[in-house]
């Protein structure tokens, strides 16, 4: 640390060691030699955080206040406080501003506000005493010795040759010292003059200074207790400027924690951008649904009128079922009409049908033509000829054969002939089949 010639921050008033343990002075040696630079090293505590103008000073022991200090050092202030390494400081005092008694003296730290902060063991200015000194050399510590004393002795004829001027400058400023006492004294002689007129200039003042002094006394009173109150206000600013380095702190976590979100808020657009396209695929696949879901409902819509409509052509075809159901039965009624009557006029002749040459068969249910009749004629067709009108159609009165009587082809006569509504039982022609089935529709509605 530079010497500087600003005055260091101290304070009138006796303070007592209860700070004293902030700062811890190491390696102090009991005396220092003098003519030579002294180093002293100092540790931090945990609980003290040095300031720009804190400084060391070497005390006198006995001292009362920081401003009965000898000399100074301003502190260098560590760039890290957090390492371990910048707890361990030091600072150098140049010879020639150290004491040159053998009174003791001490380190002691003085923070900015002028408040002892730590304070070292007493140590003395003095030469080693040669009774002390115990020397053991070897030959290369001679040697050594040896090399050291012929610098030492060319630094002597150096010194001397620098003496050698030194006192041919003295000399010289020596006679202007001379020439300049002589303007002294002339300057003496015209100062008592001045001095004669300044004294009677003071007398005539002093009269006009009473009121002046008692205002000054006023004002040194005042001074003292702007004194007290600066020193108050530094304590104060003191507070403040803790209170600034908190909240500095406070700032610097903030704008960590700024930078924290910043990284969280950009992590979560990238996570909002790949989540909107994301959603944009699926508005994508919800309108292709969509599209897919109309084209389904067409589909089912066309599907839905087919099976209405097939629905009403299986209710027309039920129905013409029925009609065809009615007929049957009522076909199969006529049949066994005509099979009791054919057996009826088999008796009335005197005949049976197990006695007869050849006999009509008659077929089975799955539409094999069935011949009623006889198969060689009636051989009493002469008495009862008058009386056999022959057969016909029972719905149109239309002849038919007289050897035969084929019930399938008379159904198949009567369907190519008309058709009956199975519900008003009204009759319609084959032409007419397409009336026919909306008649029997409008039935249904």
């Amino acid at each position: 640390m530079e010497e500087t010639t600003e005055e260091p921050p101290t304070s009138a008033v006796f303070l007592d060691n209860h700070h004293f343990s902030q700062v811890i002075f190491n390696s102090v040696e009991k005396f220092y030699v003098p003519g030579g630079d002294v180093t002293c090293y100092y540790s931090l505590t945990q609980h003290f955080v040095p300031r720009r103008k804190d400084w060391i000073g070497i005390f006198k022991v006995g001292w009362k206040s920081t401003r009965e200090y000898f000399t100074f050092m301003w502190v260098t202030l560590p760039t890290d406080l957090n390492h371990e390494a910048a707890k361990q400081q030091e600072v150098r005092f140049k010879a020639y501003y150290l004491p040159k008694d053998d009174e003791h003296y001490q380190f002691c730290y003085v923070d900015q506000d002028g408040v002892i902060r730590g304070a070292s063991i007493p140590f003395q200015f003095r030469p080693e005493n040669e009774e002390d000194i115990l020397v053991v050399t070897s030959q290369g510590e001679v040697e050594e010795i040896e090399q050291k004393n012929k610098e030492l002795r060319k630094e002597n004829q150096e010194l001397k040759d620098s003496c050698a001027s030194l006192q041919k400058q003295n000399s010289d400023q020596q006679a202007e010292l001379q020439k300049k006492q002589d303007e002294l004294e002339a300057l003496k002689g015209a100062n008592q003059k001045l001095e004669q007129e300044v004294q009677k200039q003071q007398d005539s003042w002093e009269t006009e200074l009473l009121p002046l002094k008692e205002q000054n006394l006023k004002l040194t009173s005042e001074n003292e207790k702007l004194g007290i109150r600066v020193d108050q206000l530094q304590v104060q600013l003191s507070t403040r400027e803790k209170e600034m380095e908190k909240l500095v702190q406070e700032d610097q976590d903030k704008t960590r924690q700024l930078e924290h979100l910043k990284k969280e808020n950009g992590e979560l657009f990238i996570s909002l951008t790949t989540q909107r396209d994301h959603y944009n695929k699926l508005e994508l696949t919800v309108q292709e649904m969509k599209l897919r879901e109309t084209t389904a409902a067409s589909k089912h819509q066309a599907i839905m009128d087919e099976n209405f409509d097939l629905s009403r052509r299986l209710s027309e075809n039920q129905m013409i079922c029925d009609v065809l159901q009615r007929e049957k039965e009522q076909l199969e009624r006529e049949n066994d009409l005509l099979r009791r009557e054919n057996s009826r006029l088999l008796s009335y002749m005197g005949l049976n049908c197990e006695s007869l040459p050849y006999q009509a068969h008659i077929p089975d249910q799955e539409g094999a033509a069935q011949n009623l009749g006889l198969a060689f004629g009636n051989p009493y067709s002469g008495i009862q000829e008058s009386s056999d009108p022959g057969l016909k159609c029972y719905t149109c009165n239309a002849d038919l054969a007289e050897e035969y009587f084929d019930h399938t082809l008379e159904q198949q006569h009567l369907q190519t002939l008309c058709l009956n509504c199975p519900i008003c039982d009204k009759v319609f022609s084959v032409k007419e089949q397409q009336v026919f089935e909306d008649h029997v529709f409008c039935h249904s509605l």
